[in-house]
């Protein structure tokens, strides 16, 4: 290594150094973010929001910013309540109960709906299960029908296949009677 160049702890505290700087930047921007879309602003949540660890967020020269953060927060929602721009407890409540009305409302709607898509599945894979099995008592009918056919063509061969045997078994016979004709008549001759 040259007198000029850096040597490798340099380097790596170097990158360390712009680690930390870009890691401290982000939790600064999603400090400004929450801020913004006015999501409460907590250590952890920072940190999560943040993609950083825990302790990073309880650093000296970063805590101080979410410290603030959360006192802002603080002040403004005091200011709201004070001012009376906030909701009341009662009517906060009274929201929720109609939420939650609302939300009983949809479940049932939901599950009344679940119900007809079930029993229209249901219907569906009946009659499709009855064409299904109305197509394969079919086939199988005509299945039977053809096997029926090939015994009825092997019966009727099989009893040609006997006539020609019992004819060829006469002709046998008859072969022989007359061979053994021929043997008397030969004998006698001779």
């Amino acid at each position: 290594m040259s007198g000029t160049g850096r040597k490798p702890a340099d380097a790596l505290r170097d990158a360390r150094r712009r680690d930390s700087q870009a890691k401290r930047g982000k939790v600064l921007a999603t400090i400004d973010a929450m801020k913004d879309s006015g999501t409460a602003i907590t250590f952890l949540g920072v940190a999560r929001a943040a993609g950083v660890s825990n302790w990073l967020v309880y650093a000296d020269g970063v805590r101080e910013h979410i410290e603030a953060a959360m006192k802002g927060q603080d002040r403004a929602a005091r200011r709201r309540r004070e001012s009376g721009t906030g909701a009341s407890p009662a009517s906060l409540a009274t929201d929720l109960e109609l939420a939650r009305t609302q939300i009983r409302a949809l479940s049932e709607e939901r599950d009344s709906l679940k119900r007809a898509v079930q029993r229209g599945l249901g219907a569906r894979l009946d009659q499709e299960g009855a064409r299904s099995a109305t197509q394969q008592i079919g086939d199988l009918q005509a299945e039977v029908q053809k096997v029926k056919d090939e015994l009825a063509a092997a019966r009727a061969e099989n009893a040609e296949l006997k006539r020609r045997l019992a004819d060829a078994q006469e002709e046998v016979i008859a072969v022989r009677e007359a061979g053994r004709q021929l043997f008397k008549s030969v004998n006698r001759s001779g």
